[in-house]
């Protein structure tokens, strides 16, 4: 799937606060590698490395995800709020 990394970054910022804690806890993941997942510290030493590959251009570029999961598990969330 590709999304841009603009979009990427706006959805993180719009989950409800503690939402990256329950993301990590229901797929059974280290909340840094959630982070991760949404452009976070790519310096950072914790969480694994998730399966994304960024393409340069607008919007921050393209950014294609190999496993949709968190992005699915954040998506429910913000539904949930929005209903």
């Amino acid at each position: 799937m590709n999304i841009t990394f603009d979009e990427l970054r706006q959805m993180k910022h719009s989950l409800p606060t503690g939402s990256i804690s329950k993301i990590a806890q229901d797929l059974n993941l280290e909340e840094q590698t959630v982070r991760n997942y949404f452009g976070g510290d790519h310096y950072h030493s914790g969480g694994e490395v998730v399966d994304l590959h960024i393409e340069p251009g607008p919007n921050g570029g393209i950014v294609h995800l190999e496993d949709t999961r968190i992005l699915e598990a954040a998506r429910k969330i913000l539904e949930s709020v929005e209903s």
